[in-house]
């Protein structure tokens, strides 16, 4: 079917102030398959793109910088991933984010597309891969007389691993990518279920001092304690000041508890080394700021009232809370927690267990067989532990994969899972010793560590490299 009778819809030209840059691109839409994989519906729906061409002056080499969208709003990953806004020019690029299905605004069943594990069941990596290999070949068609333009992925996080996932599968429309804090080895069988929460308490430790991740270790069991009674239960709603009142103990234990467990993880994600808005508003170094609040030996109420002063440097650094929300750890970042829980349960099963001995949560093993008895009481799915393994690899980058590389910043507590090394000379090791997660496809800031200087400078040469090995390969210039 030719692109010209998929539907194309320009939804207006949006610029965005981000810091001191100016983002600036139209968003489009185009319609895709709901199933790229039968041939039995014609039923498409309506992805969310967006584009700035603005660079290019010759459309006939000039790359493509493509961002593979990951679980959130398109426009939130375009806003922080200003490393490919400073690169388009120097390339005379265009600019290319497309949004992952069931995320933003791309829903395949508009406002069903949560109702059932029938229509969930179209969320897949491999059906978004396919969405932004549609996209790409509807965007830069080949023709008898040139080749597509080259093409180079980017992404963070999961964005990172479809980046890379997408120059495997698709080598053909991807010359290269990017992959920055991508987990693609986060899973079982390939890292340790705790290596997850041990670099995140490490992160603690090394930024302020050894009580801040003691004072957390010891809060557990303190809020434990007081969510057994009435009396404490009506304290803990006065510290914390939730915005739902806490009324019995699995509020604290499961709810409260499943929240600080994101935060602290979040925090370190976020630890860049100036302030950030990316997951919440937050000051430089958030989790310095957080540890710097729990500085001392604390215990009882006074533990309580320095962790939620601690907190407030994630949830009310710009002073607009007005309460604490628990119910979602993003606080509307954009971040889609609901379609990312889904994912978690079908092929995105990555094991994480905590010992409360060399990390600083309480003990919990990793039990795949309760893990998909709640994910089957949730959705009515059973897991697929070793879907994505089986799909793209992951403990194997063998000879045939090239042209990727995986940066990670050992401060992140997802490098555990990333590829941190490799005996295939085509895939390119960029490892960020200060760095947080996928620093580098940040806007550079005067605050940088050299470290991620010189990571961004990698990623320059590599793309350097593949663009030319393309052109003179396909006699494009």
């Amino acid at each position: 079917m030719t692109a010209t009778l998929w539907v194309v819809l320009i939804l207006g030209l949006s610029t965005i102030r981000y810091g001191a840059a100016s983002y600036e691109y139209q968003i489009k839409t185009i319609d895709v398959p709901i199933d790229h994989f039968t041939f039995t519906s014609e039923a498409t729906f309506k992805l969310r793109y967006l584009i700035n061409e603005t660079y290019v002056q010759n459309d006939t080499n000039s790359p493509i910088l493509f961002y593979a969208g990951n679980e959130g709003d398109i426009e939130l990953f375009a806003q922080n991933t200003g490393f490919m806004w400073e690169l388009a020019p120097k390339l005379k690029a265009t600019l290319l984010f497309v949004e992952h299905r069931f995320y933003g605004h791309s829903m395949p069943f508009a406002n069903a597309s949560f109702e059932s594990p029938k229509n969930l069941g179209y969320l897949t990596s491999e059906q978004a891969l396919a969405d932004f290999a549609f996209v790409l070949r509807t965007l830069n068609p080949p023709s008898d007389t040139k080749r597509s333009r080259p093409v180079i992925a980017f992404g963070g996080s999961y964005g990172g691993m479809l980046a890379a996932w997408i120059r495997i599968k698709y080598p053909h429309l991807v010359a290269g990518a990017i992959a920055a804090s991508a987990p693609i080895r986060q899973f079982q069988g390939v890292t340790q279920c705790g290596i997850f929460n041990q670099i995140l308490t490490s992160v603690y430790q090394v930024a302020y001092n050894e009580e801040c991740t003691h004072n957390i270790r010891r809060s557990w069991s303190t809020l434990q304690n007081y969510s057994t009674s009435a009396d404490g239960l009506r304290v803990l709603n006065e510290k914390f000041k939730f915005c739902t009142n806490l009324t019995k103990a699995t509020d604290v234990t499961e709810t409260f508890f499943d929240y600080l467990t994101d935060v602290y993880g979040n925090l370190a994600m976020i630890n860049y080394p100036y302030a950030s808005s990316f997951l919440a508003p937050v000051p430089a170094y958030p989790v310095r700021e957080f540890c710097g609040r729990l500085d001392k030996n604390y215990t009882g109420t006074e533990l309580l009232d320095h962790l939620q002063s601690a907190l407030s440097i994630y949830y009310n650094f710009d002073g607009k809370a007005t309460c604490l929300n628990i119910n979602s750890s993003y606080d509307g970042s954009g971040i889609g927690d609901s379609g990312w829980d889904f994912q978690a349960c079908t092929e995105m099963v990555m094991p994480m267990c905590a010992d409360g001995v060399h990390d600083m949560f309480p003990a919990q093993p990793w039990n795949l067989q309760s893990y998909s008895d709640k994910c089957f009481k949730k959705y009515g799915v059973h897991p697929r532990p070793a879907n994505a393994l089986v799909n793209y690899g992951g403990e194997f980058l063998d000879a045939s994969i090239t042209n990727i590389v995986f940066s990670n910043g050992l401060l992140d507590p997802w490098s555990g899972g990333g590829v941190l090394r490799s005996s295939n000379d085509n895939i390119k090791i960029v490892l960020i010793p200060e760095g947080a997660h996928h620093i580098d496809l940040r806007a550079s800031n005067a605050n940088d560590p050299g470290s991620v200087t010189r990571a961004r400078a990698v990623h320059v040469q590599n793309i350097q490299k593949w663009l030319a090995e393309y052109r003179k390969q396909h006699k494009v210039y």
